[in-house]
């Protein structure tokens, strides 16, 4: 095979419509634009404008309630933290805290702290400190022999 015999498959790709190429091109002189007005102008952004009628994100009611100081923490599962010890990235003999397990790259980074969620299992007995965890996480890291400390964020 030649770089030259190299095609797609038929029907694969689709000619784009040339706009304002004259009356043939089904597509001439106003180019599908109508006549005047604001939206045959070059540079039209008329966003949510529905022509006079009430626009759909003013018809419908406001939910729910975002927390402008809201805490972003990074979640880790115990399956994760468990298999990392098995790779050997994480040592579970030694303390593992949040700088631990930035390290062993579980996450990019701590942003308000770290909270461990029982999503997996873990086998190792381990001593973890961290900002947040789950009441089964909790449960899940004492049933294998360790202990999970909660420690308030540093701020």
């Amino acid at each position: 095979m030649k770089l030259h015999e190299l095609s797609d498959n038929p029907g694969a790709a689709r000619k784009q419509k040339r706009v304002a190429r004259g009356p043939g091109s089904g597509k001439g002189k106003t180019a599908g634009r109508g006549i005047k007005g604001q939206s045959s102008r070059s540079g039209v952004a008329l966003g949510g404008y529905e022509g006079g009628q009430m626009p759909l994100y003013r018809r419908l009611p406001k939910r729910g309630f975002n927390k402008p100081n809201a805490k972003q923490f990074a979640v880790i599962n115990l399956g994760l933290i468990e298999k990392f010890i098995a790779l050997g990235k994480l040592d579970a003999k030694a303390e593992i805290n949040e700088d631990a397990l930035v390290a062993a790259g579980l996450t990019k980074g701590k942003h308000d702290g770290i909270r461990i969620l029982n999503k997996g299992e873990i086998k190792s007995a381990v001593k973890l400190v961290v900002t947040g965890a789950s009441a089964a996480a909790i449960e899940a890291v004492k049933a294998a022999g360790g202990s999970l400390t909660v420690a308030a964020a540093a701020e």
